[in-house]
């Protein structure tokens, strides 16, 4: 098998690599081995960031969007689901856009979304199940040692 020395390839590659690495401290963007550390790890925190981003974002733009719900008597969960029942299909990002930035909008849309929104049932009265449990005098602490 011929021996291959890689002079030019090896070069452009480190060169490209100390490329990436400008602007790190110190041995970071000057000695080879240390830069591509610093580039690998940079690139992979830079992979778990884009995606990051789309959770910051659409986090940020709930909390927007209920501080704006308050306003008007109702919670997140409460307009969203009014939202849906009124068959409002604006995505959260225009939802936060209109909130900060038209205020008069979005109180129509919370009206909308607060005639639309589906009543809670009524839960049934929990009398009968008071009545079948024993008084809390009558209970017995089992774990207790019976005292003789």
């Amino acid at each position: 098998m011929p021996r291959v020395k890689r002079g030019t390839v090896r070069r452009a590659k480190r060169k490209k690599l100390l490329g990436l690495a400008k602007g790190y401290y110190a041995n970071k963007s000057k000695l080879y081995r240390a830069a591509k550390e610093s580039v690998d790890t940079a690139l992979k925190y830079a992979f778990v960031g884009r995606r990051r981003k789309k959770r910051d974002f659409r986090q940020l733009w709930i909390v927007r969007i209920n501080a704006a719900a308050r306003e008007h008597g109702l919670t997140y969960g409460q307009l969203i689901a009014g939202l849906k029942a009124a068959g409002v299909t604006l995505d959260r990002k225009m939802l936060a856009d209109i909130a900060v930035n038209e205020p008069a909008s979005f109180a129509s849309l919370a009206k909308q979304a607060e005639k639309a929104r589906p009543k809670p049932a009524k839960a049934p009265p929990r009398q009968a199940a008071k009545a079948a449990r024993p008084a809390k005098a009558d209970r017995v602490n089992k774990s207790a040692p019976a005292s003789a």
